[in-house]
């Protein structure tokens, strides 16, 4: 597990403030296309220009605590640099709390990445290096749609190359109650019957198993809204299974890294990917 210096943070409310951000020429744009019924559910696509056949792809899901947050506001941080190295990018809006409660942001992603790898011929991607990124809320879902099975019944699964997670929760139940407790996480799941439940089936940990796709997590060891634990615990969890699990940790870290951090972490984020073979 390897550290990284960082100095000052990006707040998961910066990102859905982040200003307009402009497109490069050389990239083509279809926007807000509906991949299930709800007015929330539409995805971005934005391919290289002149792109041939069988670039990789990468999924893009925003954070926000599944209550907020938008996928415009990914564009600058997380599409872009995609971009630059030649990815066709889907970045995905879902139903956040105020639209529907858990587990409908899963079964939404999952429904997203059913739809990109559908399309992977008409966007020229070649299916068998389609990732998966996000953060925060986003880390978690990105997690959901590479490691949910069938039994899990959220919708039927998906195979990516990898998941890039930053700072994602991994055990939804522990930010229900106790001292872990955000009020995000009880907005998106409320006491209910069959509450904890309903947490582990949404909780990446519940799904760890031997088979699963490369998990590279980013976290900061002092990250005041999704512990540090989290990706911890999820890392140990995968390499005890036999899965390819690589955990960044960033010193000093809180929930969020600036843009000249995050430029560093694409370094390593590309060097993770090229060793396997999808980019």
């Amino acid at each position: 597990m390897r550290k990284v210096l960082l100095v000052g943070v990006l707040s998961v409310a910066a990102w859905a403030q982040a200003p307009a951000v402009k497109i490069p020429d050389n990239v083509d744009v279809e926007p807000n296309i509906a991949y299930r019924e709800y007015p929330e559910t539409r995805i971005d696509v934005y391919k290289p220009k002149g792109a041939g056949d069988k670039r990789p792809g990468v999924i893009i899901i925003h954070g926000g605590g599944w209550t907020g947050g938008t996928k415009e506001a990914m564009v600058a941080m997380w599409v872009l640099p995609y971009l630059e190295k030649g990815f066709v990018v889907a970045n995905v809006e879902y139903r956040l709390a105020k639209a529907a409660k858990a587990p409908a942001a899963v079964e939404d992603v999952l429904a997203g990445a059913r739809w990109f790898i559908a399309n992977a011929a008409k966007y020229g991607v070649d299916k068998k290096r389609i990732i998966v990124t996000g953060g925060s809320a986003g880390g978690h879902l990105s997690l959901m749609v590479g490691m949910t099975p069938g039994k899990a019944k959220l919708g039927k699964p998906v195979k990516v190359a990898a998941v890039v997670n930053f700072y994602g929760i991994t055990d939804v139940g522990d930010q229900l109650s106790g001292q872990n407790m955000r009020q995000y996480a009880v907005t998106w799941l409320p006491e209910q019957q069959g509450r904890y439940d309903l947490a582990r089936r949404v909780s990446p940990m519940t799904y760890v198993r031997r088979g699963l796709p490369p998990v590279l997590t980013l976290h900061g060891d002092q990250d005041q809204t999704v512990p540090y634990d989290h990706g911890v615990k999820l890392t140990k969890a995968l390499r005890d299974s036999g899965v390819d699990a690589e955990l960044i940790t960033v010193p000093k870290g809180r929930h969020g890294f600036p843009p000249e951090k995050m430029h560093e972490l694409y370094g390593d984020i590309f060097k993770f990917l090229a060793a396997r073979k999808i980019l």
